[in-house]
């Protein structure tokens, strides 16, 4: 039996549109719109195109978006400045400073500069700590972890007691989805074994799991062989593993890869996501989503 394929594309329009219409309705009642503004350092190629990507979406949203574009030789001093007009800006309910920065620049220095209440990245010490809480006291999910409890809420995926396995300790993925799956109320109350590449017997720790997320940037780690039979599997990896060339524009494409054999592993597990178009669609949609709850919380309708 085939797989459930978990389709993040589907997924993101599906929430796009609530999104777009609550926008609507917040600008009909409060004459206000999220204001986001993304700030891009230099001229990275995969950058510029990150970036513009987010733009478009905002657009499409209804945002107020605003783009800043700095030189790569920027000092730190004057992007900590920069930083802290969009923090005194009401206009504005979140900063987005696009990663990597120059090696001149300290990036936990501009990430602990932003506003904790207009972080939508969800990255600053002060989110994290209001992620290891929980409840109430939770503003802003890191994006691509909100995506993916987003894709495993929206597949039907039971998790209430659930034995969720985390591949991956990244401060980016794996410890944030850890720690959401095993919070009290929707789309978690979970069980949770975090493990990585020096867990011994890794095998047969995802062998247990009900819901196994791999996030651990090693092309085919999980093997079908690991996978409990009618498991929810998320495959996070997205690795370039060489080039071909695309029969639509002729021009060199990279191949990616997830950390899941997918093609076996489809044929064991109960649903999964593929590499691409699984959890990659989400990030953005995230991103968005926490704009929009910070627009909420400061007109106290969230």
């Amino acid at each position: 039996m085939t797989a459930k394929l978990i389709n993040g594309t589907e997924i993101r329009e599906e929430i796009l549109k609530e999104i777009e219409a609550e926008v609507k309705e917040i600008k009909e009642k409060h004459g206000k719109v999220p204001g986001l503004v993304t700030i891009l350092v230099g001229e990275n190629p995969a950058s510029v195109s990150y970036v513009t990507l987010k733009i478009q979406t905002a657009h499409r949203l209804g945002f107020h978006e605003v783009q800043d574009s700095q030189p790569g030789d920027i000092s730190e001093e004057a992007l900590l400045a920069l930083i802290d007009k969009y923090n005194k800006d009401d206009a504005i309910n979140g900063i987005l400073v696009q990663l990597p920065l120059p090696k001149h620049i300290d990036e936990k220095k501009v990430i602990n500069a932003i506003d904790p209440d207009k972080d939508v990245d969800g990255f600053h010490p002060v989110n994290v700590g209001r992620l290891m809480i929980g409840g109430s006291e939770l503003k802003f999910p890191p994006c691509t972890p909100a995506g993916i409890q987003e894709l495993i809420v929206r597949t039907g995926v039971e998790t209430s007691g659930a034995e969720v396995v985390v591949v991956g300790r990244s401060n980016i993925v794996g410890k944030p989805i850890a720690n959401m799956m095993l919070q009290k109320g929707k789309g978690a109350n979970s069980t949770v074994t975090l493990v990585h590449t020096g867990t011994k017997d890794l095998e047969g720790h995802c062998k247990r799991a009900d819901i196994l997320i791999v996030a651990a940037g090693v092309p085919g780690l999980v093997k079908p062989e690991w996978i409990k039979p009618g498991a929810c599997v998320i495959d996070v990896g997205v690795n370039r593993v060489g080039e071909k060339i695309s029969e639509k524009t002729g021009k060199k494409v990279a191949i990616l890869r997830g950390d899941v054999d997918f093609d076996a592993a489809k044929e064991i597990a109960g649903s999964i996501t593929p590499v691409p178009g699984g959890v990659g669609p989400m990030t953005i949609t995230m991103l968005m989503k926490n704009t929009l709850k910070s627009l909420k919380v400061k007109l106290g309708i969230a």
